[in-house]
C-alpha cells in the first residue's frame, strides 16, 4: 500500500469517527435547545399571560368594589370605563392563551377558565347595571356576594393553570440537565476512543515508513560532499512515495556526478587558457630589447621548448627568394653533434620544406627510426611526437620551427604553439628591420671615416709634393750642371706627378662616394621623418582634441591621459627635429637668418618659459642683464633662443635644490680677441647659465658635447634624455659665429658660458670666426624635456597667424577636400574640421581628388598630402592649376617630409601654402582662415 493511501486511510478513519462524534453531540445539543425553547417560548409565555390575566381581573374586581361604594359615586364613571376596558382585554388574552395551548390538561383548564370567567362576567354586568341605575341596593349586595364566589373560582382556575405550566417547565429543565450530563459523558468517551484510534493509526503509518526513511537517511549521510564524482545509490524496491523519492535521489545523484565532471572539465580548460596567456606574456617580455636574429632565435627556442615539454627544438630562418629559397638553421635546443639536425632545407624539401611550401603545420606521432635521438645522462631514446610549423608574416613564410617530444603534444600545447608563432613572425620582421637600419648606419659611418682618412693622406701627399717642388727650384742650378741627376729627378718628378694624378682621381671618386653616402643619409632621414611624422600627426591632433574638449564625456583622468599622450608626442617631435637639425648642421644645409633681435625682451621671455619649472621644483630662478648690453642685436633669433632653452633645461633638470641663474652682459672684446678674430662683429654677448646641480667631472667635460653622449650611465638612467641638446647648442653657436665653454665641479654645480657676436651683415662679413680648439674647453651635458610649454616660431607664407574670433563663423558650411592616403590622418583631420562647422570630403590619392573636382563639388579649400600612391601631391597640384577654374582655389600642402627644399618644391607645384607634419590644429586653422578670408 502506498504512503499516500496509508495517510488517506488513517486520516479518513479519524475523520469518520470525528463526524460520528460531532453528529451525536449536535443531536444532543438540539434536544437541549428544544427543551430550552419550550421552557422559554412556551411555558414561560403561558405563565406570563396567566399573570397578566390575573392582574387585569384583579383590577376589574377592585374597580367594581370601588364603584359599588356610595362614597365614590362621583368617580364611578371612571371606574366603569376601566372595568369595560379590562373586560375587552381579558377576553382577548384568554382567547390568545387558548390558541397556544398544546396539552389536553392545559386546554381543559383554559376551557374551565373561560366558563368561570363567563359566569363572572354576567354577574359583573348585573352589578354594573345596578350601580348605574342606583336602585336595588339589597339585590346589589346579593350580586356582590355571588360575584365573590365566582371570582374565587376564576382565580382558582388560573392558579391551577399556572401551576400546571410551572410543573411542565420543571420537567423540561430536568430533561435538559439530563441531556447535558449525557453529552459530557459522550464527549469524554469519544475523546478517549479518538486518542486510541489516532494513536493506532499514527503508529501504523510511522512503522510502515520509518524503515524506508532510515535507509534513505543512511545513504545521504554516506555522501562525500568534497568528492561528488561517485555518489552512493538507494538500493530497495518500493512502489510507494518513498520509492519515488529513492528513484528521484538516484536520478539527482547521476545529474550531480555529470555536473561535477563538466565542472572539472571547465576548470581544466580555464587552467589551460591561463597557462597559455601566462606563457605568451613571458615570450612577449623576452622579445623586448632584442636587436639580433641569432639572439632572438636562441632565446626563443630555449624558452619555447621547455614550455611545451619538448626535448629537441630547431628554428630555421628563410634565406633567398624564388627558386633559391632555403631555410637555414638559426638556433637549436638540446642538440648534440651534427646528426641532431640538418643545417638547411630547400623550399619543398623534406617535411620542413613541404610545410613551408604549403604554409601549414604538421604533427607526426609515428617517428622514423633515423630521427635524432633524445640523449640524457642515463641513455638515449627516440621522440614520440614531432611538431613542424611555419612562421608567417604578411602571408609569407619567414621561418620554420620543429620540436620533438617524448610525449604526444596535447591540444592546448598545439593551441599555445599556434599563438606563439603568430607573434614570432612580427618580431622577426621587426628585428630584421632594426638590424638593417643599424647596418646602414654603420656602413655610412665607416665610409665617412674611410673618406676622412683618405682625404688626410691626400693632403699629406700634396704637402710633400709641394716641398719637393720648392727643393727642385732652389737646386735648379745644380740640376743644370748635373744633367744626369736632373733627368733622373725629372723622371722621378714625372712618376710622382702621375701618382699625384691617380691620387687626385681616387680623391674625386671618394668625394663622389661621400656625396652619394650623404645623399643616402639625407634620403634615410627624410624617409624616417615622413614615416614618423605621419602617424604622429594623427596622435597629436586626436590627443589635442580630446584634452581641449572641456564639455566632453571623458573623465578628468581620461583627459589627463590625452594630455600625457599629446605631451609625449610633442617630445618625440622635438627629438625628430633635433636629429634633423643636427644632420642639417653637419652637412651645412641649415638656413641661418640674421636679423634684429630685441635683447631687452630676453629676460622676460626666459622668466615666462621657466618660472613655473622653478616653482615646481622649489628652486630659485634669476635673470639679470647689465645696463651696457645693447638693446638691438643682430643674430638668428630662433637658433639663439633654442641654445638658451636647451642650456636652461639642462640646468633645471640636474638641479634638485639651490639656484639657477642667467647673467646677460656685454663681452669684453679683449677677452674674445684672445680666441678668435673679431672682425665683422659690432659687439659680443656673454651669457652665463649657472646652476647648483650635480656638476660634471673633468674627464666627462670633454665628451658631453658629442652627439648621443652623456655624463655617465647612472645620469642617463636617473634623468633620461638622448644626449642631443648640447650637441645642437654647440653646432648652433658655431653657425652664429660663437662658441660655448663650461666650468664645472662634480657635486658643486655647473656654469655654461655662451659667446655670441652681433653680425649686422651676417656671416659673410664676420671674417675668421673659427675657435682655436686648444683654447676652448668645450663640454656638454645632455638636454632634458621638462614638462614646460616650448615657445615655437611658426612660419606662415601668407602672413601672421590670425586670432580666432569668438564663435568663428568663417568656417561654417565651408567644404574642405582632404587628400591623404593614410586613413588615420583623414579621420583626425575630419573630426577636427567638423567640430569647426566645416563639411569634409576625403580622397585617398590624386586621381580620386581630380574625380571629386570633375564631379562638380563646390570645394572651398584642399588639404593636400604629398607622398601618395598612383598620383602624388606634386602632380595632382600641377593638374589642378592647369584648369583656370581653380586658379584661386586654396591648396595647403601637408607633408611629413621636412628636408630642405620641400617647401619650395610644393609652392612651385601649385600649393598656396605649406605646413609640415605633424601639424598643430591652431596653426592649420590660422592658415585656413588666412586663405578663406582672402
Amino acid at each position: 500500500m502506498g504512503y499516500k493511501k496509508k495517510q488517506l486511510l488513517g486520516f479518513g478513519l479519524i475523520l469518520l469517527f470525528l463526524v460520528v462524534l460531532l453528529t451525536g453531540i449536535v443531536m444532543m445539543l438540539n434536544n437541549i435547545k428544544s427543551n430550552l425553547t419550550e421552557i422559554v417560548e412556551d411555558r414561560y409565555y403561558k405563565v406570563s399571560k396567566v399573570a397578566e390575566i390575573r392582574q387585569l381581573f384583579s383590577n376589574s374586581d377592585r374597580e367594581i368594589l370601588f364603584a359599588a361604594n356610595e362614597a365614590n359615586k362621583s368617580e364611578r364613571a371612571g371606574s366603569l370605563d376601566i372595568i369595560n376596558g379590562n373586560h375587552s382585554k381579558l377576553d382577548n388574552e384568554i382567547a390568545t392563551l387558548s390558541s397556544v395551548a398544546n396539552t389536553v390538561k392545559g386546554k381543559k383548564l383554559l376551557k374551565e377558565l373561560e366558563t368561570n370567567y363567563g359566569s363572572y362576567s354576567v354577574t359583573e354586568a348585573d352589578i354594573i347595571q345596578k350601580i348605574e341605575s342606583g336602585k336595588g341596593q339589597a339585590n346589589l349586595q346579593s350580586l356582590m356576594s355571588d360575584q365573590r364566589d365566582k371570582r374565587t373560582k376564576v382565580i382558582t382556575t388560573m392558579d391551577s393553570f399556572k401551576k400546571y405550566q410551572e410543573s411542565l417547565m420543571n420537567r423540561a429543565l430536568k430533561s435538559s440537565k439530563q441531556t447535558y450530563d449525557q453529552i459530557i459523558r459522550f464527549i469524554i468517551l469519544a475523546v478517549l476512543i479518538s486518542i486510541v484510534v489516532i494513536a493506532i493509526t499514527v503508529i501504523w503509518m510511522i512503522r510502515s515508513t520509518s524503515k524506508n526513511l532510515q535507509s534513505i537517511t543512511n545513504v545521504i549521510k554516506n555522501i562525500d560532499y568534497n568528492d561528488l564524482s561517485e555518489i552512493p545509490r538507494i538500493q530497495f524496491q518500493s512502489n510507494d512515495e518513498i520509492g519515488d523519492i529513492a528513484y528521484s535521489f538516484n536520478e539527482m545523484a547521476g545529474s550531480l556526478e555529470a555536473y561535477n565532471q563538466k565542472e572539472k572539465e571547465f576548470t581544466a580548460k580555464i587552467s589551460e587558457q591561463n597557462w597559455i596567456q601566462t606563457r605568451l606574456a613571458d615570450i612577449a617580455t623576452m622579445y623586448q630589447r632584442i636587436i639580433d636574429l641569432e639572439v632572438l632565435g636562441q632565446r626563443f627556442i630555449s624558452r619555447l621548448a621547455p614550455m611545451v615539454e619538448a626535448s629537441l627544438g630547431v628554428i630555421y630562418l628563410k634565406r633567398g627568394e624564388g627558386e633559391n629559397t632555403k631555410f637555414v638553421k638559426l638556433a637549436s635546443f638540446a642538440e648534440e653533434g651534427k646528426e641532431a639536425g640538418r643545417t638547411n632545407f630547400m623550399l619543398g624539401e623534406g617535411l620542413v620544406g613541404q610545410c613551408a611550401l604549403e604554409k601549414r603545420s604538421q604533427i607526426i606521432n609515428n617517428v622514423p627510426d633515423d630521427y635524432s635521438l633524445i640523449k640524457t645522462g642515463l641513455g638515449e631514446t627516440l621522440p614520440k611526437s614531432i611538431f613542424i610549423a611555419p612562421v608567417i608574416f604578411e602571408d609569407e613564410v619567414v621561418a620554420m620551427v620543429e620540436l620533438a617530444s617524448l610525449t604526444p603534444f596535447t591540444e592546448f600545447q598545439e593551441t599555445f604553439l599556434g599563438k606563439v608563432l603568430e607573434t614570432l613572425g612580427i618580431t622577426i620582421n621587426s628585428v630584421r628591420g632594426r638590424m638593417e637600419i643599424e647596418r646602414l648606419l654603420k656602413e655610412s659611418q665607416a665610409q665617412t671615416e674611410e673618406l676622412q682618412v683618405q682625404s688626410e693622406e691626400l693632403q699629406s701627399q700634396s704637402e710633400e709634393m709641394q716641398a719637393q717642388s720648392e727643393e727642385l727650384q732652389t737646386q735648379s742650378e745644380e740640376l743644370r750642371m748635373i744633367n744626369e741627376q736632373l733627368e733622373e729627378r725629372n723622371r722621378d718628378t714625372e712618376l710622382k706627378s702621375k701618382e699625384l694624378q691617380r691620387a687626385k682621381i681616387n680623391l674625386e671618386a671618394q668625394a663622389e662616394e661621400l656625396k652619394q653616402s650623404s645623399k643616402y643619409k639625407s634620403e634615410f632621414l627624410a624617409n624616417m621623418s615622413h614615416e614618423l611624422r605621419t602617424p604622429l600627426n594623427s596622435i597629436l591632433i586626436l590627443s589635442e582634441m580630446l584634452s581641449d574638449q572641456g564639455d566632453s564625456s571623458l573623465t578628468s583622468e581620461q583627459q589627463e591621459f590625452a594630455r600625457v599622450i599629446h605631451s609625449s608626442g610633442q617630445d618625440l617631435l622635438s627629438l625628430i627635429n633635433d636629429i634633423l637639425d643636427l644632420s642639417k648642421v653637419e652637412v651645412g644645409k641649415l638656413d641661418v637668418v640674421f636679423d634684429e633681435m630685441n635683447v631687452s625682451e630676453l629676460p622676460e621671455l626666459l622668466k615666462r618659459n621657466f618660472d613655473h619649472v622653478a616653482h615646481k621644483k622649489g628652486i630659485s630662478f634669476k635673470v639679470t642683464k647689465d645696463k651696457n648690453v645693447p638693446d638691438i642685436f643682430f643674430t638668428d633669433q630662433q637658433r639663439f633662443q633654442q641654445i638658451l632653452k636647451n642650456l636652461l633645461s639642462n640646468a633645471f633638470k640636474f638641479t634638485e635644490k639651490g639656484t639657477v641663474q642667467v647673467t646677460i652682459k656685454r663681452a669684453e672684446e679683449e677677452l674674445v680677441a684672445q680666441w678668435i678674430n673679431t672682425k665683422g662683429a659690432s659687439s659680443w654677448l656673454e651669457i652665463n647659465v649657472t646652476d647648483t646641480g650635480i656638476g660634471i667631472s673633468p674627464e666627462k667635460q670633454k665628451i658631453i658635447f658629442e652627439a648621443f653622449q652623456q655624463g655617465d650611465g647612472a645620469t642617463m638612467r636617473k634623468y633620461g634624455g638622448t644626449g642631443l641638446g648640447l650637441s645642437i647648442c654647440r653646432e648652433f653657436a658655431k653657425l652664429l659665429g660663437g662658441w660655448i665653454i663650461v666650468d664645472s665641479e662634480e657635486g658643486e654645480g655647473s656654469k655654461f658660458t655662451l659667446f655670441i657676436p652681433s653680425l649686422p651683415e651676417g656671416m659673410k662679413g664676420a671674417g675668421d670666426v673659427s675657435i682655436a680648439a686648444s683654447q676652448v674647453a668645450a663640454a656638454e651635458v645632455q638636454e632634458i624635456a621638462p614638462p614646460i610649454e616650448k615657445e615655437e616660431t611658426v612660419e606662415l607664407s601668407s602672413g601672421d597667424i590670425l586670432d580666432e574670433p569668438e564663435g568663428d563663423q568663417l568656417f561654417k558650411n565651408k567644404t574642405v577636400l582632404i587628400v591623404d592616403d593614410d586613413n588615420r590622418n583623414i579621420f583626425a583631420l575630419s573630426n577636427a574640421l567638423k567640430q569647426e562647422g566645416m563639411q569634409v570630403i576625403a580622397a585617398e590619392n590624386g586621381l580620386e581628388c581630380l574625380e571629386v573636382l570633375q564631379n562638380g563639388h563646390s570645394i572651398d579649400a584642399i588639404l593636400m598630402d604629398i607622398m601618395m600612391p598612383e598620383m602624388d601631391g606634386y602632380e595632382t597640384m600641377r593638374r589642378i592649376r592647369m584648369n583656370s577654374m581653380y586658379d584661386n582655389l586654396p591648396i595647403i600642402a601637408l607633408t611629413a617630409k621636412a628636408m630642405k627644399g620641400d617647401k619650395e618644391k610644393c609652392l612651385q607645384a601649385g600649393a598656396s601654402d605649406y605646413i609640415s607634419k605633424p601639424l598643430k590644429l591652431d596653426q592649420l586653422l590660422s592658415v585656413m582662415r588666412v586663405w578663406l578670408t582672402n
